[in-house]
């Protein structure tokens, strides 16, 4: 937990100084209250005692019980200020740390993980900072400081203070040490409740389907048990420490009576008032140092969990990315667009053998490169190499004749339009989907459904917003082939589009994936399986389309299809990882048996002879 404090901005450490001065202050009222009884105790018992000096010594005990007040809830206010401004820098940290990692970085935490670590997590610190900072620094100094008042007022006394603060310990440490690893199993288990969940909603359709509902419902309730029984267990143990410490500051209220009443007893009758007024005294910081533990206890219910989540949360922005940034954000001048391999080989991590070996190749700007395989062949990890989502494990991949960890990421991937396996799209409109990412993008509001005309009053040098912002979107959706549908929808380029683009086909997600490629006119396009959805006649448009547009881009095609790749400059042929075939198809058909074989699979002796 200490470890995680080290991300608290200079505004909030002097926040937490300016409460810390106020806990003091507060500490210091508090016990000066009993002094105040004292006092008044010690009138009353007086014979000859004014009426109007016990009204002044209660006023002054009344100012004290406001001011102390008055503290608390300064203390409040900046324990609550902190906590919040800390826990939203400690999420937008966690939330940019991730958006660093590579694959291989997001393999190591799952989806549902990473979400309980920056909601759950830093709810848990937030709610650590705002109840236990002020409890973790008053309650020790309020302890010793009532001790130091109380010394010198009775042996006896002091004996049995502490040897109910001996006892208050030994339960306090006996119950830490039983909750502490299910605190720990709870936010594993919290991850997993989120997994199932999550596996749940997102494969709905697979589970009505499979009609496989009985079967989600009795994972969930697993879950869902396992989570209940670890905190029920967790509760149960920590509800038997406010029953303790009211039992030990009940027992210790009367042995501090029971002593005094002997003492008292035993007194000569010039001492018994004084014996008397140290009696209330000592009963008042007896109180205060038992509830100086009790907040202790408090602070001892909330650390293990926060404790936990701190753990948790600085495992993710400890990790360091395996992609780091090279010093170049350009390339050699005159080769825009080339891209190399050199003699590759790539091993994913905590794999035994390599995905890919061996493979080499150049492609020229504007020329187009195609990957055919089997599936498993390492098509998808190869083109991967390229925008850096993997590093080589040996050999080079360069772009524009420099070695691609030579760039800055970001650079590197400006120069890309990638159009994934899986379609993506984000919740928003057709405008702010295609013109999604850096370059040309428009202002971030436009993503977010600002108007048009939001959009245009927003515009700023060199940023397209507006009708220029649409016209390149549907200039963009041309050549994708998504216009047709796109301007059918209630909206046209401003038309809805759900979370994960559930409210259009997946044929037409696809369409919108390469516009959104398109639209950023790269140096480098990059399709991976992207035709898959299109039908034979769209996926030729598309071809075209793109030869047209995009003829000075490189373009690195992965397909299954012959008809897809079969115009293309090159054609790398990959089995098992390894290249065996490279060339046109022409020569391919000719001189690779594995090419020969897949062609023979889909097209007809027509279609091959011509």
């Amino acid at each position: 937990m200490l470890r995680i404090c080290k991300y608290l901005s200079k505004t909030e450490i002097g926040e937490m100084l300016v409460a810390l001065v106020f806990i003091v202050a507060q500490i210091w009222l508090d016990l000066e209250l009993p002094d105040y009884m004292s006092e008044i105790t010690t009138l009353v018992e007086t014979q000859g005692s004014e009426m109007s000096d016990i009204w002044i010594a209660g006023g002054k005990m009344l100012a004290i019980s406001l001011g102390s007040v008055a503290c608390a809830i300064i203390t409040g206010f900046f324990a609550a200020r902190v906590a919040a401004s800390f826990s939203q820098r400690l999420r937008s940290l966690e939330f940019a740390k991730v958006e660093s990692f590579s694959t291989a970085e997001l393999n190591r935490f799952s989806t549902a993980s990473l979400i309980t670590r920056s909601t759950n997590d830093i709810t848990q610190i937030q709610m650590f900072i705002t109840m236990g900072l002020t409890m973790i620094v008053k309650a020790p100094i309020m302890a010793v400081w009532a001790v130091c008042k109380i010394a010198g007022k009775g042996f006896e006394w002091t004996l049995a203070t502490g040897i109910a603060v001996a006892i208050l310990l030994v339960g306090i440490a006996a119950l830490m040490a039983l909750v502490m690893p299910k605190f720990r199993a709870m936010q594993e288990l919290t991850d997993n409740i989120n997994l199932v969940a999550r596996e749940n909603l997102t494969g709905l359709r697979v589970v009505r389907a499979y009609n496989a509902e009985d079967y989600q419902e009795t994972k969930f309730a697993k879950a869902n048990k396992d989570l209940t029984d670890t905190q029920l267990f967790t509760n149960r143990a920590m509800a038997v420490m406010m029953p303790l410490m009211n039992t030990i500051m009940n027992g210790l209220m009367l042995a501090v009576y029971w002593i005094g009443a002997y003492l008292i007893e035993a007194a000569e009758a010039t001492d018994k008032l004084t014996l008397f007024s140290n009696m209330v005294v000592f009963s008042s910081y007896s109180v205060q140092v038992i509830m100086s533990f009790l907040m202790l206890s408090m602070v001892f219910v909330l650390w293990p969990r926060a404790d936990v989540s701190a753990r948790r949360v600085l495992e993710v922005l400890d990790t360091k990315p395996t992609i780091a940034d090279g010093p170049r954000t350009e390339g050699e001048p005159g080769v825009a667009g080339e891209v190399e391999f050199r003699d590759v080989t790539f091993t994913y991590p905590d794999s035994q053998s390599p995905m890919l070996e061996h493979v080499s190749f150049t492609v020229k700007p504007g020329q187009t490169i195609a990957f055919i395989g089997s599936t498993g062949s390492g098509k998808s990890t190869l083109i991967n190499l390229v925008p850096r989502f993997y590093d080589a494990t040996e050999g080079q991949v360069l772009v524009d004749g420099m070695d691609v960890r030579d760039y800055e990421v970001k650079a590197l991937r400006d120069k890309i339009g990638y159009v994934p396996q899986t379609s993506v799209l984000f919740k928003g409109t057709v405008e702010s989907n295609v013109s999604y990412g850096d370059g040309r993008r428009g202002d971030a509001s436009t993503a977010l459904g600002m108007t048009k005309e939001g959009a245009v009053g927003a515009a700023t040098e060199g940023v397209l917003t507006g009708e220029a912002l649409t016209a390149s979107v549907r200039e963009a959706c041309g050549v994708a082939q998504a216009t047709e549908f796109v301007e059918k929808m209630d909206g046209a380029y401003q038309a809805p589009i759900a979370q994960s683009g559930s409210n259009v086909s997946g044929g037409q997600k696809q369409r919108l994936s390469i516009a959104r490629a398109v639209w950023r006119d790269p140096e480098i396009l990059i399709f991976d399986d992207s035709f898959s959805a299109l039908d034979f006649r769209t996926d030729r448009a598309v071809r075209d389309a793109l030869k047209t547009h995009a003829q000075g881009a490189t373009k690195m095609i992965v397909a299954q299809r012959i008809g897809t790749i079969m115009d293309a400059d090159q054609i790398v042929v990959l089995e098992q990882g390894r290249m065996v075939g490279h060339g046109t198809h022409k020569q391919l058909l000719d001189e690779c048996d594995v090419y020969r074989q897949i062609a023979e699979s889909q097209l007809t002796p027509e279609e091959l002879a011509s």
